[in-house]
């Protein structure tokens, strides 16, 4: 291959210096780093046209002194002074290499002295010739060289159009590696990135929207790069036929208050005696059941309650298509009914409201319609979509109109699956089994699970052993909205995750053992919740459009107005909406209830249960809680702002339960305690928690054991306590011990 010439070696052949050669070619917007640089041929073309123009001969009469009547050889007549021209007529010389250029300008040569030396005969054929080619122009006809001509300076004039350069970018690339790409250097990046307001080095990273614009900026288009995963590739969705499609049962859960009748009704409903067998008439497990109604089958979850539901929806499995709601005539809307209302709106399915009871004695089904009107459940006759059925599950009557009503519900709905293809579904509920291994009940969602699949649930992989529906009986396959309880799995999954019938084994073995470690990761790093104090940061972001809220304080009127206030804060670019509402402490299923939704706990003159602590603190869920209104309200609308600063937090040191009181005269009402957990200290604050409602929050006023003052007392001991300016102790209370610890702004 032959090497290009570097500068300084054009230089050298046109005897002049290597800055020359740099400057000419900076005029024409080409720079060399120095005289070292190789030339490429459009370079060369600049330096050669640029010095031929400039070293144009103006006459040529010495080099056209051509002898008559002899031809035109190779010998060239060379001037010279008369003497010699006498004895030599002609001499032929060495060969002239012409390096003029090719289009020469004749308005710069003495065309007088050229026609001097031409022939006569030579002369007149020449200008017939231009006569004849004028003739030609004149009428408009080109030469297929001019022709050519005319297109090269054409093709010259017109601006290179170059086709953009492609670039697959993830979703975030550092500086550095975005210019490889490209091809242009960091620093014209970096100030690219400045023009668009973003201060970076080439070692950060930017994400793919900002990579796009600035390849934009260098004529390149940036296509977002799809990793496909072993999991993608798994649990790629099978495309469904609208031939393939049939209708399927409608999945229906029973909720309510306790004592409602929920397993009472679904005992007359399948027309078993589940509640006799069972302690307390509590149901103790989860279950699914199939009930066969004119033809047709509707799917039952049997649930302990809403928090199983919740549990499900947290993980990401919606189940249900119809949830009854139980509510019995005679007692009316529960703070359960009103959670179990608020738990099917978040989930989006379809209510039916069962009312209960209704033979009891002071049944009045008319005043609990009217109360669902209250948590915006209009009925049907009253003009609503809510659908509202009589029932009395000890006389079994009603239940015929009830399972009608499910059934037209789910006609309107048009359910459809595709029972031809691989099985997916949700797991209902899980154990381990001495004899038989991990068994799971599963309800099918689309496709057909049959004996020996191979399936994937959660971090579990397995091969279905054996199969059985919910009256026992052995089973080959499962279609669309049949539960079945299976064995075969390696391990126990997690009520509620998904499962998936797969044909490549070690591909589910490895995508399982790729769960379990990012369930490690995730445990190792901070789950991110929304809080008050990341609020801000989350809405500007973009992240939050909507602040979740569960409200709970000690009497109705507060809730109400709590829910109210809050709800005024929203703005344009967050909307505050109360999820639930209701009276009394922090549940755990508060708690599970914003983990599943993204919510913050908002709680007015109540405290959380120990368990709801627990929970809330495991599950990052924002617990804050408020003595005086105005103090909720200022907090949250700073954290909308960004302006929220918190001074101090909350540390508690120990709980002691009061079991019995004393009077004595001149000091008050003493209390004797019990230290259930951590200590009592002297210089801490407390508060008086009555069924997990605040009556009283101050100091202690003295602290005994037996006769004698104490500092402290542990966990485990009984001592004496007395409060400052409070009389109105009860046994039953439990007194909470705290201090405010100062945190760094």
């Amino acid at each position: 291959m032959i090497q290009k010439p570097r500068a300084f070696e054009i230089a050298k052949d046109l005897e002049l210096s290597s800055k020359d050669i740099i400057i000419l070619l900076e005029g024409f917007g080409v720079h060399l780093k120095n005289h070292m640089a190789r030339l490429e041929d459009n370079e060369l073309d600049i330096i050669f046209e640029h010095y031929t123009q400039a070293h144009i001969v103006a006459d040529f009469s010495a080099f056209f002194n051509v002898v008559p009547n002899e031809p035109a050889t190779h010998e060239v007549s060379v001037p010279e002074t008369a003497p010699e021209k006498k004895e030599k007529k002609n001499i032929k010389i060495a060969r002239v290499v012409d390096t003029r250029p090719q289009n020469v300008d004749l308005t710069h040569l003495d065309t007088e002295k050229i026609e001097k030396l031409v022939d006569d005969k030579v002369l007149e054929s020449g200008k017939k010739k231009e006569k004849i080619k004028k003739g030609h122009q004149q009428k408009g006809k080109q030469t297929k060289r001019d022709v050519s001509e005319v297109a090269k300076v054409e093709h010259a004039q017109k601006p290179v159009v170059r086709e953009p350069k492609l670039l697959v970018l993830p979703d975030e690339i550092s500086v550095g590696e975005l210019a490889s790409k490209i091809g242009a250097s960091g620093v014209d990046i970096v100030k690219k990135l400045v023009q668009l307001g973003t201060f970076a080095a080439v070692s950060d990273v930017i994400d793919f929207d900002t990579a796009a614009l600035i390849a934009e900026e260098f004529n390149a288009l940036a296509e977002r790069e799809i990793i496909v995963t072993d999991e993608d590739i798994l649990l790629a969705e099978e495309s469904d036929n609208d031939s393939d499609m049939t209708h399927r049962p409608p999945v229906v859960v029973v909720m309510g208050h306790v004592d409602h009748g929920k397993t009472s009704l679904l005992d007359a409903i399948r027309d078993t005696h589940v509640t006799d067998s069972e302690a307390g008439g509590i149901t103790q497990h989860i279950g699914a059941s199939v009930v066969n109604i004119n033809g047709k089958n509707i799917t039952f979850l049997d649930t302990p309650g809403h928090e199983a539901f919740t549990s499900m929806r947290a993980r990401g499995a919606q189940v249900t298509d119809v949830a009854i709601l139980v509510v019995a005539a005679d007692d009316g809307i529960m703070p359960q009914t009103v959670e179990a209302i608020n738990h099917a709106k978040a989930a989006g399915i379809t209510i039916i409201v069962a009312i209960n009871k209704i033979d009891k004695e002071g049944a009045n089904p008319e005043r609990i319609k009217q109360e669902l009107t209250e948590h915006e459940l209009l009925i049907e006759e009253w003009g609503g979509d809510t659908i509202c059925v009589n029932v009395s599950a000890l006389q079994k009557t009603g239940i015929e109109n009830l399972l009608e009503m499910v059934l037209l519900v789910a006609e309107v709905k048009d359910l459809k699956a595709n029972p031809n293809k691989h099985a997916r579904g949700t797991i209902i509920e899980s154990r381990l089994d001495r004899g038989k291994g991990a068994v799971a009940t599963v309800l099918i969602q689309s496709g057909t699970l049959k004996v020996g699949d191979v399936i994937i649930a959660g971090t579990a992989v397995g091969r279905v052993r054996a199969m059985h529906n919910h009256l026992g009986e052995r089973v080959e396959s499962a279609t669309p909205s049949m539960p079945v309880e299976i064995t075969g799995l390696a391990e126990t999954p997690s009520g509620g995750d998904l499962f998936y019938a797969v044909t490549d084994e070690k591909r589910a073995r490895d995508v399982a053992e790729a769960r379990k470690q990012k369930i490690k990761d995730e445990i190792n790093k901070s789950r991110r919740k929304v809080s008050l104090d990341n609020l801000f940061d989350s809405i500007k972001e973009g992240e939050m459009k909507e602040l979740n809220i569960i409200v709970k304080a000690d009497v109705a009127g507060s809730v109400e107005a709590v829910k109210q206030s809050l709800e005024k804060l929203s703005n344009d670019e967050v909307k505050v909406r109360t999820l639930h509402g209701g009276v009394g402490g922090v549940t755990e299923t508060d708690v599970m209830l914003a983990s599943a939704s993204n919510a913050i706990i908002v709680g007015f003159n109540v405290r959380p249960d120990p368990s709801a602590l627990v929970s809330a603190e495991q599950s990052g869920v924002d617990l804050r809680l408020y003595r005086v209104i105005y103090e909720a309200i200022e907090e949250i609308e700073l954290a909308m702002r960004g302006m929220l600063e918190p001074k101090y937090k909350e540390v508690i040191i120990g709980h002691a339960s009061v079991r019995a009181t004393f009077k004595v005269s001149g000091v008050g009402t003493i209390a004797g305690c019990y230290v259930t957990d951590g200590k009592i200290s002297r210089n801490c604050e407390v508060r008086v928690n009555r069924d997990n409602i605040v009556v009283y929050e101050g100091k202690l006023d003295s602290l005994k054991r037996f006769k004698d003052d104490a500092r402290e007392v542990a966990s485990g001991y009984e001592c004496g306590i007395g409060l400052e300016r409070y009389n109105d102790i009860k046994e039953g209370d439990v007194i909470e011990c705290f201090v405010m610890e100062e945190v760094e702004r």
